[in-house]
Formats: structure tokens, sequence, C-alpha cells
């Protein structure tokens, strides 16, 4: 059995998604068995290839009955809470990053300014297994009754900074409703009061949020087949790149370089006003670096990314 830690959120799992594929190509008669949150089980389903999902939601703590396993994967990070966690299940070998405050030397250095999926391609690379970065698609989902066409609005995230000014949203929102699309409004329960004052400052209908309406599985089929997804540096960006759905993502503070889409896919636009010395910030709130992203800019960036679907039509055509 082969067991891989991964217990973050719904964008760290879709950028392991090329390295889980290696480690399934690697050894494609062994079980798979991937240590991550349970409710990312419809995405886990959408990677493939996982055999089974192991609740885990404090990579310090990995319970996992049965066996030890043959070999186990720290794709969580560089430990050493992690580090421990899995050598406390005496596996066979442990593939990790080096760390010696976990007492592991045996892996490559962690390097901070690394891509996210470079990272895990990079590590599993040292050890002998080769992983594709540009493998980051996932499988179609099932049915759900999702609106096909929708432009997906994402105002929220789980870090206050990475947010874009909700009345700039709005102002997005109103603006693509008058050009003729059909906005809806998506994040969690705990963000549907967000996504409802955006909807009502548009002008939108109640029904075009859906936030805390949509499980997991819900949420990638609305991606899947959106016509365009605005967000800011959250997991739904990365569902939008694993389905090749038009996107724009609004980046601040961390540089895209490290979490962005692959940047030789015209119809995914990164927007970020870069590195500089930002104004004193109190934490509260968006940082200063998404303050400086104006309506216009990211209005602009959605009309070019619908202008290259439209012009890959054509050649297609």
């Amino acid at each position: 059995m082969i067991l891989v830690l991964r217990a973050l959120g719904v964008g760290d799992l879709a950028t392991a998604v090329p390295a889980l594929r290696a480690l399934r190509a690697a050894h494609p008669a062994e079980p798979l068995v991937l240590a991550a949150p349970a409710p990312l089980a419809p995405l886990v389903a959408l990677v493939g290839g996982v055999d089974r999902l192991v609740d885990t939601a404090d990579p310090a703590s990995v319970r996992l009955p049965g066996p030890a396993p043959r070999l186990a994967v720290n794709l969580h990070g560089r430990g050493p809470q992690s580090h421990r966690a899995l050598a406390a299940l005496d596996p066979g070998r442990l593939l990790a990053f080096a760390n010696l405050e976990a007492g592991f030397a045996g892996g490559p250095e962690w390097d901070e300014d690394e891509h996210e999926v470079d990272r895990w391609c990079r590590l599993l690379a040292w050890y002998g297994v080769p992983a594709d970065r540009r493998d980051l698609a996932l499988r179609r989902p099932p049915e759900t009754g999702m609106p096909a066409g929708a432009t997906v609005l994402h105002p929220g995230s789980k870090i206050t900074a990475k947010r874009w000014p909700s009345d700039r949203f709005a102002a997005l929102a109103r603006k693509l409703a008058e050009r003729g699309h059909r906005v809806v409004l998506t994040g969690t329960a705990g963000e549907r009061g967000l996504a409802a004052r955006v909807a009502a400052a548009a002008g939108l209908p109640p029904e075009a949020v859906l936030a805390g309406r949509t499980g997991l599985g819900e949420l990638a089929a609305l991606v899947a087949d959106a016509r365009v997804v605005v967000s800011g540096d959250t997991g739904v960006a990365h569902l939008a790149t694993g389905y090749g759905t038009p996107s724009v993502v609004l980046f601040g503070p961390v540089p895209p370089d490290r979490w962005g889409p692959p940047p030789d896919r015209p119809r995914h636009r990164v927007i970020w006003a870069g590195s500089r010395d930002w104004p004193r910030w109190d934490g509260v709130g968006s940082h200063p670096s998404l303050m400086a992203l104006g309506v216009e800019e990211v209005s602009a960036a959605v009309h070019e990314v619908e202008r290259v679907v439209r012009d890959s039509g054509a050649v297609a055509a």
C-alpha cells in the first residue's frame, strides 16, 4: 500500500494532481490511499487513481487502520510534524523533503519560491518517479443540475488578505451582466452573506447566489461548464485550470509564480500588481496589492480570455 499525505484544501489537492498521477503510474498494482479531509471526497473522485480516502484533518495525526504502508509520501509540507506523523506509521520507506528537526535528511531541500505544482513533481523526481506538471486535467463530474454557461464570480477566500473588495466584485458583476453574462456567485456557507451583498449591490436576483448551496461536486460541475470564472487565489481558480475553463485570477499578496495557472495557457489570465513596498497594512481586509487592482482592468481581462476562446474556436472550425 502507498499512503500519500495531503491534508489541506481544494486548491492544494488540485496542485498535487500531477504528483498523485505519477505515483499511480509508477505503482499501478498497489492500493493508493490518500490522507486528506473527508469533505474533499468528491474532488478526489475527479482526480482518479486514488483507491481510498482516509479522513485526515490534522497532518500531525494520521490514523491508518490496518498494516503499515510499504511507501509513505509526504505531499503535505516540509515537516517536521507531517514527517513525524508518517514515520510513526512505520512505513517501509518515506518519500519527503529533508528536515533535520524531524531526523530526516534523505530527501531534497525545500525551495520556498517554487511553484506548488513543481514542488511535488520535483520531490518525486528526486526519488526516481517522473511526474508531468502539465497533467492537471480533472475528470468531468457527473450531471448535477448546475447551470451551464454561467459566469462564476467567487468573491470569498478563507484568507481575508486574498479577497478583492466586495464592492469591486459587485461593480464587475453589474458590468458583466450588462454585457449579457449570466452571473452567479459561489462560496462556502460562511461566505453566503458576502455573496448576497455582492449580488444585491450588483442588482442580481437572489437566485444568482449559489454560495452555500453547492457541494464540492456541484461546484466542480458548475466550473467545468462555466463561461468564465473570476476569483482570487483560491480553490475555485484551480478547478478552472483543471477543466480548461476560461478564468481570471486576482493575485495578492502571494505571487502567481507560486500558485498561478500554467503561464502557457492563454485561457487563463492572472492579474497581479507585482512585488513592491506596499503601504503599511494593519492585517485587516484586503491586502494593498489587491486594492491596487481596478474593475476596468479585471473586466478587460475577462474580455480578453473570451476573445481567446472565440479565436481558438474559429481556428478549429
